[in-house]
Parts: C-alpha cells; sequence; structure tokens
C-alpha cells in the first residue's frame, strides 16, 4: 500500500503533534513540528510518524533525558528533536 501525498501527511503529523497526551509533548512535538516539518524529508516525516506512535512517556524522557535513546530509536531526527527542546526553553 503506498503512502499518501507528502503534504497530507504533514498535515496529518502536524495535527497529530499537537495533540499527545500531556500537555508538555503537545509543545515540543507541535513546537517542533511548527518550525521543522515543512522541511523534513519523505524519510523524516517517516521517523516522525514512527516517534509519535511511540508512547507519549518514553519519547519525552528521551527528550528531557531522563532515560537513554534506544539504539533503534536514534536517529538525526531525534537528536534535533532533543537540542530544538533545549533551545525553546533557553532565554
Amino acid at each position: 500500500m503506498s503512502q499518501p501525498p507528502l503534504d497530507e501527511r504533514r498535515r496529518k503529523v502536524k495535527f497529530r503533534a499537537w495533540r499527545r497526551g500531556f500537555r508538555e509533548m503537545d509543545l515540543l512535538m507541535g513546537s517542533f513540528a511548527d518550525a521543522h516539518l515543512a522541511a523534513m524529508s519523505d524519510d523524516d516525516v517517516s521517523e516522525f510518524e514512527r516517534l509519535l506512535a511511540t508512547p507519549d512517556w518514553e519519547v519525552y524522557a528521551w527528550l528531557v533525558g531522563q532515560k537513554a535513546v534506544p539504539s533503534n530509536f536514534e536517529s538525526p531526527l531525534l537528536h534535533r528533536m532533543m537540542e530544538f527542546r533545549y533551545e525553546a526553553h533557553a532565554g
């Protein structure tokens, strides 16, 4: 089964990023999507979708440094999200 066009996937991903399960993840995932989703490649969008399908508390723990990132989730996208999280709250 083929995937929908990239723009449609981006629109759905952005919606899901802002409607996680708790406010902190809404802000982290949604703000990152607002800032970076338009420029993401198809592979990056796929990786972001995979993160959105992962339980929020697991991803949150990785993003804030409470838990090490499992090797199967190590990716440049996740590292950009971790850097973005710190940039977004610096100041």
